[in-house]
């Protein structure tokens, strides 16, 4: 028996052995993002990956589509839990927090290329699958949650910005230094500073825009922090203000 076979006859008998056959698909498949893209294998790949049958994968999914649906589902339940362990419901303060978030944004990109390729790069049609869309609802909503506070942070006489729009914006700017700098695979370009450092000068430079007395550390020369409203109660996981 050659090595490799043997080594494929111990993958596929430790994953039947243990009832573990769909956790060893969806590592596979992790695997083969990891080297390929979340577009570059097929359904049989990660079943030759597994150690198995081509029939073997259909047992527990339907297609590639659905495989790579689990995996992004996933990804966005630990990333939602990342977010909202950076957030913390916006303690000390709103801005410290939301620093934190972006923080936790890239190093979840930088940790977990895979789950993110999967998350955003697959082309899965997120609509299509509630479940997938409801993962993905909760982790954004802590971004919004973040953008509801930054926006009650708004000085006398400056025009409240919609919580919604500063949501898209901030996510649009922390996906695309994600992406562009902060993952951990072959498609993180060079970058003359850290992701963090990056992200923070956007931000600081969009809030800025927007009217916000918001310096790059509160209390150095040249800015001060903006006072924090009342606080008040988050409801559900988009932290709306009733």
């Amino acid at each position: 028996m050659s090595w490799r076979k043997d080594k494929d006859q111990r993958r596929a008998e430790r994953g039947y052995h243990h009832g573990n056959l769909k956790e060893a698909l969806l590592q596979a498949a992790l695997d083969l993002i990891a080297q390929k893209g979340a577009a570059g294998f097929t359904f049989a790949d990660a079943a030759r990956m597994a150690g198995v049958s081509p029939a073997a994968p259909y047992r527990h999914f339907r297609d590639r589509d659905e495989l790579l649906s689990s995996i992004a589902q996933r990804g966005f339940e630990q990333f939602e839990a990342l977010l909202t362990q950076a957030w913390d419901d916006g303690r000390p303060d709103t801005v410290t927090a939301f620093e934190r978030v972006g923080k936790a944004y890239l190093r979840f990109a930088r940790e977990e290329p895979s789950f993110y390729s999967a998350m955003f790069e697959s082309g899965l049609p997120v609509d299509a699958n509630p479940t997938l869309l409801a993962a993905s609802e909760r982790a954004f909503g802590i971004i919004r949650a973040a953008a509801e506070r930054l926006a009650a942070l708004a000085p006398p006489g400056v025009p409240r910005p919609p919580a919604m729009m500063m949501a898209l914006h901030i996510w649009s700017m922390s996906h695309g230094v994600a992406s562009l700098f902060g993952r951990g695979d072959a498609a993180r370009r060079k970058l003359p500073m850290s992701p963090e450092d990056l992200l923070e000068a956007e931000v600081l430079i969009y809030l800025r825009g927007l009217g916000f007395p918001i310096d790059r550390r509160p209390g150095t020369q040249g800015g001060t922090k903006p006072a924090e409203p009342p606080p008040v109660p988050p409801s559900g996981p988009w932290g709306r203000p009733k």
